[in-house]
């Protein structure tokens, strides 16, 4: 998948543009230490559980199998600003809060029917946070927004960031790109006629 369409995927499906930072400098992530990062080995597993709500295993691999969570607390670390890492990571505290509250049990305690309904109702709440604090800049053209601290930007919500991070990661892993999406390691010649048939899945390249 073009960077490009995948950045208008990210908004589409978020209501605002991707917030990046420099994440897009990226050509090729290399294996980076976790602890290079600002997290730990549970809570990549807490990320990988929460992704895969968002991408679930079907006749395809889901975000877990990707191990979205190792490149989101990359991604966090290097390419979030502080003011973005402290909204993420005080919103995944919230998650488990949330929990709490309405389940009395911690997120990896749910059920899947329970955490399908908690993130439904975030994200609910994520895109009219959005849209009221007017977090939308660049969701036209999928253009990525930048991201200053100390700005009068309004910060998005942190569900958002989430979501933002596990399809980015989910679609430029080996896993999204040739087990989701189809994809060919050296492309061949231009064929503007390629046959196309009902289910066919999309380019990764």
């Amino acid at each position: 998948m073009e960077r490009r369409a995948l950045l208008k995927l990210i908004a589409t499906a978020t209501g605002t543009a991707m917030f990046v930072g420099n994440a897009l400098a990226y050509e090729n992530l290399r294996p980076v230490p976790l602890s290079a990062t600002l997290f730990t080995g549970e809570d990549v597993a807490l990320f990988n559980e929460m992704a895969e709500v968002i991408i679930p295993q079907t006749d395809t691999p889901g975000a877990k199998a990707a191990n979205v969570g190792q490149t989101m607390a990359v991604l966090v670390t290097d390419c979030y600003t502080p003011l973005l890492q402290k909204t993420f990571k005080e919103g995944v505290a919230t998650i488990n809060t949330l929990c709490q509250r309405k389940y009395n049990k911690t997120f990896l305690q749910l059920d899947i029917q329970q955490r399908e309904a908690l993130f439904n109702e975030l994200d609910v709440e994520a895109k009219a946070a959005n849209l009221a604090n007017r977090v939308w800049q660049g969701v036209e053209t999928g253009k990525p927004s930048q991201w200053e601290p100390g700005t009068d930007e309004p910060t998005p919500h942190y569900f958002t960031l989430l979501k933002q991070l596990t399809l980015y990661c989910f679609f430029t892993s080996q896993v999204g790109a040739t087990k989701v999406l189809r994809y060919i390691s050296i492309p061949g010649k231009y064929d503007g006629n390629v046959p196309y048939k009902k289910g066919d899945k999309a380019w990764a390249t």
